[in-house]
């Protein structure tokens, strides 16, 4: 399977015509099209609508979990119900798959990785804070634990591992993501991991158990090469 891959679009109906055409060839070049998180720019079914026609128009199926950027007007759960709608898989604790792969996946959050991981001691608004990590890495146990397909596909917004943040200021690593996903990942194991969320880290990394990670944000890409929109993986 050919899965074209990218995230972070921040998605305005202004950019309908420009990311239309940079789309065009995903058909051609893929069987599956993810999209890691942050869809639209603030969250807006406005926003949301005429990014689902672009989406349409690829005739591939479409994966996609939600970003922060997704959260910020708090209507993610009609966000959602537009999607489904419109026909893309949405992936929030939930799996889909399809010829023998398996996809898992969740918005994830922040927290931090490795010895740096912050833990729920202190004050209660740590311990909530804290709680919302640990609710999303127990979304994906749970749709990991349901695969049953030899081949898995891990998506994300947030990343699972520092490697891939690399780039970013160092002071903001703990936001990037938590090291409580990757725990996750190589507890049920996977051929490899999708997020984005880290502009300005690093396109490839791993988790300790050795799983492929990659970030696939936008600008990321564009970074290597100004007309690549989506990195294409075979699975």
């Amino acid at each position: 399977m050919r899965i074209a891959a990218t995230a972070d679009l921040h998605f305005t109906p202004q950019r309908f015509a420009a990311l239309h055409e940079q789309l065009n060839r995903v058909r051609d070049e893929a069987d599956i099209f993810v999209v890691a998180g942050d869809l639209t720019n603030f969250g807006q079914p406005d926003e949301m609508e005429p990014l689902l026609n672009a989406f349409v128009r690829l005739r591939v199926p479409v994966i996609a979990v939600l970003g922060n950027h997704d959260y910020e007007s708090d209507k993610q759960d009609e966000l959602m119900r537009m999607m489904v709608a419109g026909g893309v898989k949405v992936l929030d604790g939930s799996t889909y798959q399809r010829d023998g792969v398996g996809f898992a996946g969740t918005k994830g959050f922040v927290g931090g990785f490795g010895r740096g991981l912050l833990t729920a001691f202190g004050e209660a608004e740590v311990k909530t804070f804290v709680r919302a990590g640990i609710d999303e890495a127990v979304k994906l146990e749970r749709a990991m634990s349901q695969l049953r397909t030899t081949k898995r596909v891990v998506v994300l917004h947030y990343s699972p591992i520092a490697a891939t943040v690399d780039g970013e200021a160092r002071e903001i690593y703990p936001f990037l993501g938590s090291s409580r996903l990757a725990e996750v990942v190589d507890r049920h194991g996977a051929d490899l991991v999708l997020h984005g969320h880290a502009h300005n880290g690093k396109l490839d990394g791993g988790t300790a158990g050795g799983i492929p990670v990659h970030n696939v944000a936008i600008t990321l890409l564009q970074a290597q090469n100004p007309s690549m929109v989506y990195r294409v993986f075979d699975v």
